[in-house]
């Protein structure tokens, strides 16, 4: 009778612990079976350990390299203008600029009104000119947006070719897509502080900031 008592108190005993004190692992099942199935089956856990500990290391200094890129970079304001959104350009615009490697951090599709178009051109609202480029940016929709990215500004003017398109060069955007000084097709700051005034002036909430994966890959 008392060696079936103990024998009953062993099994309680046994059926308290943890549920992992029963859970045989693979190296302990093939231990069973073979010592040469056992040997492989520790090897190939300390080869999934040893590669998970390198895909760590890897990823913590890709993390490191792209923090040590992401500083406060120079930021320029671009607009599409009404000719360019009706033809279509808006896309073909945008691309160029991404694929340059520059970050898209604003930008909206909106209608104009005189009010923000006087201040944004408040240099040649006395020019005998202003009427009809204020006719012409009220006729439609405008796409502007703001670029980010070392030399941006001076690129961006680039990009887009000279403000009269007989002037711009083949592979610019006016140089591309406009004929006529009236019908330029796009707006580009032409100066870093000309394009926190206009940022400023076109995005009064201010713009998006965030990480580009693409960062380590533009910068060195």
């Amino acid at each position: 009778m008392s060696r079936l008592i103990v024998s009953s108190v062993l099994a309680i005993a046994a059926l308290a612990r943890p549920g992992a004190a029963f859970a045989p692992s693979a190296a302990g099942i093939l231990s069973a079976r073979s010592p040469a199935a056992a040997i492989s089956a520790r090897r190939s856990t300390a080869n999934r350990a040893a590669f998970s500990g390198r895909a760590a290391a890897l990823r913590s200094a890709n993390r490191g390299l792209a923090s040590l890129n992401m500083k406060e970079r120079e930021r320029t304001f671009i607009m599409v203008k009404p000719d360019a959104v009706q033809r279509g350009l808006v896309g073909n615009i945008i691309t160029r600029f991404e694929q340059k490697g520059f970050k898209l951090v604003a930008l909206k599709m909106m209608q104009a009104d005189e009010k923000l178009l006087k201040e944004h051109y408040k240099d040649l609202v006395d020019k005998p000119f202003f009427p009809s480029l204020l006719s012409y940016m009220t006729s439609g929709p405008v796409v502007p947006m703001v670029w980010e990215g070392d030399g941006v500004v001076k690129a961006g003017r680039v990009i887009l070719g000279a403000t009269k398109p007989s002037e711009s060069a083949p592979g610019t955007v006016r140089g591309d897509f406009a004929i006529d000084v009236g019908r330029n097709v796009c707006h580009g700051s032409d100066a870093v502080e000309t394009g926190i005034r206009e940022i400023g002036l076109w995005f009064p909430d201010g713009v998006t900031s965030w990480d580009s994966h693409s960062e380590s890959w533009v910068y060195e």
